[in-house]
């Protein structure tokens, strides 16, 4: 009896037609939220703010959920303050005002459990409180950064070029691991990525960040800087959330973006990308 051979080749890389399909559905999920990400950079202004709220308020109800499948948190408190911050900021008030609704909600998170243990006998108010401002800090925060690096002069090549850089980290991992991963990655958090997949996402980020400045006559430093903290910072950002989702115990944050899960799932590198960016550029300007 002949010994079975197994496939060779791309498809039996990608794990065969389903896993093609899957492919196939992500680009299409990516083409979709790319096209309305673009087109909401380039505009700016409040169109922009509209898009940023939206994917950010819509991230903050995913992580809340997976938060409240462990214990209770204030959702309402939460999302109402998400809100606040993202139309703050929007308007170009000051930070001080933006950071001034954590204390806010904080306050009305406690509030909360007094009036719960008074009238029921339990409280979560430990679990509540960091629960939901931590999901202020690690998801409105970033969003807000974005919106005003939008609303700086080059605030569309800087946020572009972030958008840019992870987008191609993604992509490049992704091939980079199903084409040639071997060696595990963290694979105690995510089974699936590899040491080779981490390179290639890498220098698919440095690549963009190299060859964006040329095609948007600009200069290069600031850009190849952003594509060397896209590649490495959003990796490990992805592997944040991989921990979060674990712990839940879901596959996806959510379902609303074909082939890629929720909002959160799509958009966890650039939480981190965001943020760094933002930090980096505001001590040096």
């Amino acid at each position: 009896m002949a010994l079975h051979k197994p496939p060779s080749g791309i498809r039996a890389r990608f794990g065969g037609k389903d896993a093609v399909n899957e492919m196939l559905k992500r680009l299409l999920g990516s083409a979709i939220v790319g096209a309305l990400l673009l087109g909401g950079i380039y505009e700016g202004g409040l169109i922009w703010s509209a898009v940023a709220s939206i994917i950010a308020i819509g991230s903050l109800w995913e992580l809340y959920s997976m938060m409240y499948s462990k214990f209770k948190i204030s959702r309402a408190w939460g999302l109402a303050g998400g809100l606040l911050m993202l139309i703050s900021v929007s308007l170009g008030l000051s930070y001080a005002v933006t950071l001034s609704v954590l204390a806010v909600v904080a306050f009305l998170v406690l509030f909360t459990e007094v009036v719960r243990r008074q009238s029921s006998g339990q409280s979560f108010a430990l679990y509540n409180m960091g629960g939901t401002l931590s999901g202020m800090v690690y998801i409105i925060l970033p969003w807000s950064f974005m919106i005003s690096i939008r609303s700086e002069t080059w605030g569309f090549i800087f946020l572009l070029t972030i958008f840019c850089c992870t987008w191609s980290c993604d992509v490049g991992a992704f091939l980079g691991g199903r084409l040639m991963g071997r060696t595990p990655f963290a694979f105690r958090v995510s089974p699936n990525k590899s040491w080779e997949g981490f390179w290639f996402g890498l220098m698919s980020s440095i690549a963009c960040g190299a060859l964006l400045p040329l095609v948007l006559e600009f200069p290069p430093m600031p850009l190849f800087l952003i594509g060397i903290l896209c590649g490495v910072a959003g990796q490990i950002g992805d592997l944040g959330e991989s921990v979060l989702k674990r712990e839940a115990g879901v596959k996806d944050s959510g379902n609303v973006i074909p082939g890629h899960g929720g909002f959160l799932d799509r958009f966890d590198s650039i939480l981190i990308n965001a943020a760094l960016s933002f930090f980096i550029f505001e001590v040096i300007s």
